[in-house]
């Protein structure tokens, strides 16, 4: 028999029995559907987290207090026997390939202006900060250079600034931050969030006014940025040398953004592979579903093989018509199931804008490929047990 007829006879014995081949491939499809779903928003987190990371430049290197490796504005620990001081910072800008440098201290605390109050984001940053966070002031100017005594100066993020003065140009106004008064002379473009911290619910002050707020000695952070084609290597070596000379040994913390990105990057690959095993799941109950109608298939069809094999079939031919059959429903079912995940995803991204999506296509043509693996496993069995009947006795059963 010619592959050609193998294939139309198989599809034509899966269509004619409509209700149960839907409802045999119902499980492979549900289970495909599920794969595509879970790994495009698992894709789609992993672009959007990585995203967020670049979203301030890529040329960035953060040193920390204490010889350990953390991550994120507020994650730095200060177990340190010297602590990182803006004298530091100021050093390091000086250096060969950095551009900027800018002190970092974070923390919360209230904020007065008028009859309003309410708690927010502080960061104690250096003037540098627009140039190495590529962001912008929309009204007024940024913190002016470092000082030994820096004036009492803030910057209001976009959301806040709206909720402290409504309309009104906050240029000028004095507010109150813990105990101390300050004058604003500036508003921070919208930026949004970035890993969660809110960025347009921030005020910006002077570092050495956020020590002094958060009764700290040392900085949380140091950010520097580097010129594009310089060596990050290198740079970091720069770096690692000075803050030595200065501490006397190496009791801080280089983490560059390429090391960041890596770590995230591998993270969230596992996140995305174990949301495939877990939609996988639904794909081994599919499996079961074609095994056990093709199990039945041939022994309801016993009578059909013997008079296949009576008029010169071989037993090749028959174990290929078998697996055919197993091929075509799991065949049909992948294909059914990829489409529904494709419709469901694109859905999603309809009616929930803020939920991060994005097919991840090597999972879909992995999980067609399973399919096919699934139809080939679970159909040998049975076009094996039909393949070793014997034309006679499978007539007698008639």
């Amino acid at each position: 028999m010619r592959y050609a007829d193998l294939i139309s006879l198989s599809y034509r014995t899966v269509i004619s029995h409509k209700l149960r081949s839907a409802l045999t491939a119902l499980g492979l499809i549900i289970g495909i559907a599920a794969v595509v779903i879970l790994t495009s928003i698992g894709r789609g987190i992993h672009t959007f987290v990585l995203a967020e990371f670049t979203q301030f430049g890529t040329n960035l290197i953060g040193v920390h207090p204490g010889k350990t490796t953390t991550f994120g504005i507020s994650g730095a620990s200060i177990s340190t026997v010297r602590p990182l001081v803006i004298a530091d910072a100021v050093s390091l800008s000086k250096l060969e390939n950095i551009i900027a440098t800018s002190p970092i201290v974070q923390g919360n605390a209230r904020i007065e202006a008028g009859e309003k109050q309410r708690r927010t984001n502080v960061l104690g940053v250096g003037s540098a900060v627009p140039e190495i966070w590529k962001i912008k002031v929309v009204t007024g100017r940024f913190l002016p250079e470092e000082e030994t005594n820096p004036r009492a100066f803030a910057v209001l993020g976009s959301k806040l600034a709206v909720e402290l003065f409504g309309t009104a140009s906050p240029l000028g106004q004095r507010i109150r931050i813990g105990s101390d008064r300050y004058r604003v002379i500036g508003v921070m473009e919208k930026k949004g969030q970035m890993i969660g911290f809110d960025m347009d619910d921030t005020i910006y002050i002077p570092a050495a006014k956020a020590l002094e707020l958060f009764d700290r000695e040392s900085l949380m952070e140091i950010h520097l940025l580097y010129k594009s084609n310089a060596a990050v290597a290198l740079v970091e070596k720069t770096v690692k040398r000075n803050l030595i000379a200065r501490h006397g040994s190496e009791d801080f913390t280089i983490v560059t953004q390429n090391q960041m990105i890596k770590s995230m990057d591998s993270i969230l690959n596992i996140l995305t592979l174990a949301v495939a095993a877990l939609g996988s799941i639904s794909l081994l109950v599919g499996s079961v579903g074609i095994f056990t109608i093709m199990t039945i298939a041939v022994s309801e069809r016993i009578s059909e093989i013997g008079l296949l094999r009576a008029v010169g079939a071989e037993r090749k031919t028959i174990f290929q018509l078998f697996l055919c059959e197993a091929l075509a429903l799991s065949a049909t079912g992948g294909l059914c199931g990829v489409l529904l995940g494709i419709i469901v995803v694109r859905i999603l991204e309809s009616a929930l804008p803020a939920l991060p999506v994005e097919l991840a296509w090597a999972y879909i043509v992995a999980a067609c490929m399973v399919s096919l693996l699934i139809g080939i496993a679970a159909g040998v069995a049975p076009a094996m047990k039909a393949a070793r009947l014997e034309p006679l006795e499978a007539l007698r059963t008639e």
